[in-house]
């Protein structure tokens, strides 16, 4: 779709991840008056699940697939904690004069392997022609080789952002960026304003080479997941949304303080 923009709110960005089942209320509501005041259109939105999704896909082990009858109690506590989140969100767009409207992942979309196989993307293309803000999420859903799993937010968005040939990809996380460390633990981390896909990939060799987790505080790997996005030349932005006014400018296209991911 000509000129489309996908916004990717992480769970961080959305709720308190110390505190199960618990919304950043202040956060939520002053992001749906920054994308109001942004005016971007059209505009397709993502959100993590945070505090709400994960630790119930935790608990009854959704991701790994099917294995006992107890999980399908599990894969319905996961997608309903999704729901709540994700009405929250879909209340304040609305309170901000944003017709935003829901689609649920796990009806149109079926996995293979915990990647997309298919995808239902006709009604999502009709609202978005319409003038409407679809609004989707990270959910649980029917897999054919494991019967179910998870589905990241982030995924999503790379794959629609392919599928919808999209002008760009705003990830709103919890940090300014992809940094050289966990800047949470690691003050002196040095910022990365530009990457190449080539770079980033050395990135992860390197982390690799040195035998250490995504010492970037796992962000590598989330980005990782919009290589075939990046690679059709959709770029990426990583941008803070806990500070007041990030997403705005990247809604708008002005320079902000954050990480820009380009195929070259």
């Amino acid at each position: 779709m000509v000129g489309l923009t996908i916004l990717k709110l992480g769970g961080s960005a959305v709720t308190k991840k110390e505190k199960p089942f618990t919304p950043n209320v202040n956060a939520i509501n002053r992001l749906a008056g920054e994308i109001r005041k942004a005016k971007v259109k059209p505009l397709l939105i993502i959100h993590g699940g945070g505090s709400f999704g994960h630790p119930v896909a935790k608990k009854y082990k959704i991701k790994e697939g099917y294995r006992t009858p107890a999980q399908a109690l599990g894969f319905s506590k996961t997608h309903y904690a999704m729901i709540k989140l994700n009405k929250l969100i879909l209340n304040s767009l609305i309170r901000q004069g944003i017709p935003a409207v829901s689609i649920q992942p796990s009806a149109c979309i079926v996995t293979k392997n915990g990647r997309i196989k298919y995808m239902e993307i006709k009604p999502l293309l009709n609202l978005l022609e319409i003038g409407f803000t679809p609004i989707l999420y990270g959910d649980a859903v029917i897999d054919l080789a494991k019967g179910f799993t998870i589905l990241s937010g982030d995924q999503l968005a790379s794959s629609l952002a392919v599928n919808l040939n999209a002008k760009r990809i705003i990830f709103g996380v919890d940090v300014d960026g992809l940094f050289t460390a966990d800047p949470k633990l690691y003050p002196t981390a040095k910022l990365f304003k530009e990457l190449s896909l080539g770079k980033l990939r050395k990135l992860k060799r390197n982390f690799r080479k040195a035998k250490v987790t995504d010492v970037t505080g796992g962000m590598l790997g989330k980005i990782l997941e919009l290589t075939p996005a990046i690679e059709k030349g959709v770029p990426a932005v990583i941008v803070n949304a806990a500070k007041p006014g990030r997403v705005y400018k990247a809604l708008r296209g002005e320079q902000v303080t954050g990480t820009i991911i380009k195929a070259r």
